[in-house]
């Protein structure tokens, strides 16, 4: 026999339609505690449960004395630490998929031999991977590797493992370079993201060592108003 859903889990639901659809927008304030324990037959104290853990998830704020507003809620990644994108999509309880656009071996141009510190015209690795939650693409990931110390990398199932799993199995990651930037994209990039080609974006790169041999280099691509990056500094004293 399948189990029932909790009544708390079912507002919960209810609100996250609203909200993903774009039915209610950001700063949209949503039914209050009462209504919803009406409309669905349940207690207050369920209703507010509903709501305090959306709140807690970064999709609602309260408002003392007025309400409760739906937040301009994005995908966060840690601009300090690396992570797994497909960990963290599904930290937030979503799915993550991904469309592999491209996985060959090529011969570096003058960017990627400057990047990746290899000559020019040395065979490297190259995926440009689609990452997407929920079905929405957030993150278009364009990578080099230096085969010389991942030669497996082309053989992995991208749909199973994602790049960083890969690298980090292979090269313990020790030291990593992130530069970030706001850009406008080509019209490719663009087509992939399922945005504007005017729509703003955030673009970072990143390189990452293993001791003294510098594994990879990426330029990590995201929809502007549907990813934020955060960086926490921990200081003493």
């Amino acid at each position: 026999m399948g189990s029932t859903l909790p009544l708390y889990l079912k507002i919960q639901q209810h609100l996250l339609e609203k909200i993903q659809s774009g039915e209610w927008s950001p700063q949209h304030q949503i039914p209050p505690e009462e209504q919803l324990a009406r409309n669905f037959g349940v207690s207050r104290m369920t209703a507010n449960k509903a709501i305090r853990d959306l709140v807690q998830q970064g999709y609602l704020v309260r408002q003392a004395g007025v309400g409760t507003f739906v937040t301009d809620h994005k995908a966060e990644s840690s601009l300090v630490e690396v992570h797994n994108i497909a960990n963290e999509i599904r930290s937030r309880g979503h799915e993550h998929d991904c469309v592999v656009v491209v996985a060959e071996a090529r011969n570096a141009d003058d960017e990627v031999s400057m990047r990746l510190g290899v000559r020019l015209d040395t065979a490297v690795f190259h995926t440009l991977i689609l990452h997407r939650e929920n079905g929405v693409p957030i993150q278009l990931e364009d990578r080099y590797v230096n085969p010389r110390h991942v030669p497996h990398y082309l053989n992995t199932d991208f749909h199973q493992h994602t790049p960083n799993e890969v690298l980090v199995s292979a090269c313990p990651i020790t030291d990593v370079e992130h530069v970030v930037e706001a850009v406008l994209v080509e019209s490719a990039t663009a087509t992939l993201l399922n945005i504007s080609s005017q729509a703003p974006c955030l673009q970072l790169i990143r390189r990452t060592w293993s001791g003294d041999q510098l594994i990879s280099y990426a330029r990590l691509t995201h929809p502007g108003d549907r990813y934020k990056l955060r960086s926490s500094v921990h200081t003493s004293g």
